[in-house]
């Protein structure tokens, strides 16, 4: 493996992201709704202006939960699928690299794009609100930024599965918008649905494993446990296990979910 030839389709995959506006208006979209969120989320209770972290936080991730992924799987979709359409693939393979090189090299290109918008994005909204944070609360913050970049590169991990299994452009965004509402919608509703016919005799136990079967169940445990008040607002104390619920095992989740249909795109690509 040759990692020079990484990085100049990496490179190549990031800068054409900054050249076209993509990352800019993702940041400015990012840090539009946090800072909303941020001031005016408390509206509707008849409170204006910041209110504390932990609400800022748990607002925040119901909005990532919808947006990341969905960005994510609009960015990778065409990854593989898009350069064969366009009949430059060939090309690119005939040059003195290998194909587990180009998906790589396009999947970290494509990553660090989408890292540096969302890392933009709130990190501005961390400089405004850093007068009214204390340390811990910074801490907490820079967490859900961390946990929103891993989200993010889980579901491009599986938009560039799908380019490699896809035979056109209009059939890989089809599949992408299908995973974005199995995972973001259907998924949570077929548990519940699921524990609620079986009046809960069934499926309890494992509950706590089926949520690990969902990169945006791993991002909200991963954030919402974190914090004992939103925890128990979210209900989360009374069905998901302590010892589960530990930030390096929910990472080491997050990081199998990036690593796993990475591995199986590379193994489609190569056939």
């Amino acid at each position: 493996m040759e990692f020079k030839q990484i990085a100049t389709i990496a490179g190549k995959e990031f800068w054409d992201r900054i050249r076209n506006r993509w990352v800019l208006a993702v940041a400015l979209v990012f840090t539009v709704f946090a800072l909303v969120i941020a001031y005016f989320g408390g509206a509707q209770q008849g409170a204006v202006g910041f209110r504390s972290i932990e609400f800022t936080i748990a607002s925040l991730v119901s909005l990532v939960i919808y947006l990341i992924p969905l960005i994510a799987l609009i960015l990778g979709f065409d990854a593989i699928v898009g350069e064969r359409e366009r009949g430059s693939l060939d090309l690119l393979l005939s040059m003195p690299i290998t194909r587990f090189e180009l998906l790589l090299g396009k999947y970290l290109g494509l990553a660090a794009a989408l890292t540096f918008s969302t890392v933009a994005g709130f990190g501005l909204v961390a400089l405004v609100l850093a007068p009214n944070l204390e340390l811990k609360a910074l801490y907490h913050y820079f967490g859900f930024m961390l946990s929103s970049v891993l989200l993010g590169m889980a579901f491009l991990s599986l938009a560039v599965m799908v380019s490699t299994f896809a035979t056109d452009r209009t059939r890989a965004s089809g599949m992408a918008i299908a995973l974005w509402f199995f995972f973001v919608l259907v998924f949570d509703l077929l548990l519940l649905g699921a524990l609620v016919v079986t009046g809960g005799s069934y499926g309890g136990e494992i509950f706590p494993y089926l949520l690990m079967a969902n990169p945006a169940d791993v991002f909200r445990i991963l954030n919402i446990f974190a914090m004992d008040d939103v925890r128990t607002l979210y209900g989360l104390a009374t069905v998901f296990p302590r010892a589960l619920a530990e930030p390096w095992l929910l990472g080491l989740v997050m990081l199998a979910w990036i690593a796993a249909p990475l591995a199986i795109a590379t193994w489609r690509f190569r056939k």
